[in-house]
């Protein structure tokens, strides 16, 4: 009966770099964590075994597959009987030039708009009805991951920034069609220190380091504490874009 009673959270990319920060924090405050997987399947595991408290769960869940979005929110029912939280945070991108049309291929456009753009729309699909009945103060609660490329349009290449633009357009799109039970909200980090970002060149990181007026970018723990944030103490925020990015538009 315990896993009935304790809140659920479902974190799509839950074994990534952001993602796995966003589950720690969720564990930590007291939530049983379903870290849901494409490829990352030991990942996850691995991750769940990790995790503070019980109740954790590795599920398949592939953003771009909605068959296998369903079934999952069905092992969700039966094993808990809820899902009181939602973070997207799958996502997918590759460096290519902006001014580089070509380089930005249609297989590459369309596995960007699947997994960024739809599969966030499948992924709330998939569990909107779970989120109806969360008991929790302020409802159920969807997170969007999106980033500051929505608004600056810099980004790893143009159509990156286009989804992220409409991950916010349709963050209050939802906000507005699900309320009162569930609220939705962007959290929209600058560049963040994940192993990928640390991989870049050193010249190009010390630039990005330059146009941010508090010098550094974000960690994963800031980003996944704003998600805990957003779900735990802004129960009267729906529709929002929450930057975490070190005032980078300002500069």
């Amino acid at each position: 009966m315990e896993s009935y009673e304790k809140p659920v959270a479902v974190v799509t990319g839950g074994a990534g770099g952001i993602g796995t920060s966003i589950c720690g924090a969720l564990a930590r405050d007291g939530m049983q964590v379903v870290v849901g997987y494409n490829r990352s399947a030991d990942g996850a595991r691995e991750l769940v075994d990790s995790l503070p408290g019980e109740g954790h769960a590795a599920l398949f869940a592939p953003v771009t597959d909605s068959a296998a979005l369903a079934s999952m929110a069905s092992t969700v029912n039966a094993r808990y009987g809820r899902c009181d939280v939602l973070v997207n945070c799958a996502g997918t991108t590759r460096f290519v030039p902006h001014g580089d049309l070509e380089g930005l291929d249609d297989n590459l456009i369309d596995q960007i708009l699947a997994t960024n753009v739809r599969g966030v729309f499948a992924a709330v699909r998939a569990l909107r009805p779970l989120l109806d009945r969360s008991t929790q103060p302020g409802g159920g609660v969807i997170v969007n991951i999106s980033s500051l490329a929505a608004v600056t349009a810099m980004g790893s290449n143009v159509m990156y920034c286009a989804s992220k633009a409409a991950v916010d357009n349709m963050t209050k799109s939802l906000a507005r069609a699900l309320a009162p039970k569930i609220r939705v909200i962007s959290i929209s980090p600058g560049l963040v220190e994940t192993d990928f970002i640390k991989s870049m060149d050193q010249r190009w990181r010390d630039e990005q380091l330059e146009r941010t007026p508090l010098k550094r970018l974000a960690s994963p723990n800031e980003v996944a504490a704003a998600v805990v944030t957003a779900v735990k103490n802004l129960t009267f925020t729906t529709g929002a874009i929450i930057a975490i990015d070190g005032g980078r538009p300002l500069s």
